[in-house]
């Protein structure tokens, strides 16, 4: 069965960073494209950051700039630097895999999910 397992999340000050890390198994991760989204109470899931198989990379508007993902086939894992964390981006982070659009904004129709890590940003 594919599995993707999530760590790295915290609760950091307004302008702090962290990084989000995200094993996977029970596929080729070669292969899959990957990304991160996020869900805030009360907020739809949204799309935060993909890449593809290939290295082409997207990012939702509000953390262009800030974010960075990036993976390493050789261990499984995709990560996520957060740079000059904003309250904003306070959520549970979720990885994903095989999502059908690279650049679609909402989570829907993504087959794999990780548990989610939870980001805390305060003011």
């Amino acid at each position: 069965e594919v599995q993707l397992v999530e760590s790295g999340g915290g609760s950091v000050q307004a302008g702090g960073s962290l990084r989000l890390s995200c094993t996977g198994s029970g596929f080729t991760f070669t292969d899959s494209d990957m990304g991160w989204y996020r869900q805030a109470p009360g907020n739809e899931c949204e799309m935060v950051s993909t890449m593809s198989s290939d290295g082409i990379t997207h990012y939702a508007a509000s953390v262009k700039g800030r974010f960075t993902i990036s993976r390493d086939n050789a261990k499984d894992t995709v990560y996520l630097q957060m740079d000059s964390l904003k309250p904003e981006d306070t959520a549970v982070y979720y990885c994903a895999a095989d999502m059908p659009d690279l650049y679609g904004g909402s989570c829907r129709g993504i087959p794999s999910w990780g548990q989610g890590t939870q980001v805390t940003v305060s003011s």
